[in-house]
């Protein structure tokens, strides 16, 4: 079941996106060890349930048990609101190859379509992690640009590929 998450969900969250962190590195921004520097109160916040909070988190739930999430921020500034962006999608690997990622995603741009006055969401995606591009293509992004020495891995450089969707065209 595709599902915002709530504040009860906040240690799962925390420990499925502490898993992504130190699993796939080039993947996400942050690091494993900033993120586990947080203290539990920053995930319950990011899990508000608020119908105008900043951001939300949607999650894959299964006989209580959090399998994916995903996440929307939106852009509190005037001139920038019609925006949103996605983040933190990931899909532990136990689940993977049974359509929760694309359910997560169309999930994701079902809630930003209901937040009125968002008109398009954007997303960075790991140049080369064709997989994912992939379902990004599927749920309606497109390109738009490639970052260049995006993130620092390990002493190495990895690229980010820009998408967005347009929320008026892909239903």
């Amino acid at each position: 079941m595709i599902e915002r998450l709530t504040p009860p969900f906040a240690e799962q969250y925390r420990a499925l996106m502490l898993q992504a962190y130190a699993d796939h590195p080039d993947a996400f921004t942050s690091s494993a060890a900033e993120r586990a520097a947080l203290p539990l109160a920053w995930w319950v916040q990011r899990l508000g349930t608020d119908p105008d909070a900043r951001e939300l988190v949607i999650g894959a739930v299964e006989d209580g048990q959090l399998l994916g999430v995903a996440g929307l921020s939106f852009e509190p500034r005037e001139k920038a609101a019609h925006k949103a962006t996605l983040f933190g999608m990931f899909v532990a690997h136990a689940h993977r190859g049974r359509g929760l990622g694309r359910q997560l995603v169309e999930a994701a741009l079902a809630c930003a379509r209901a937040r009125a006055g968002t008109r398009l969401v954007q997303l960075t995606v790991t140049d080369g992690n064709h997989g994912a591009e992939a379902l990004y293509r599927h749920c309606g992004f497109v390109p738009f640009g490639l970052e260049p020495l995006a993130v620092a891995v390990n002493g190495e450089f990895v690229s980010k590929l820009h998408m967005w969707c347009d929320l008026h065209t892909k239903s």
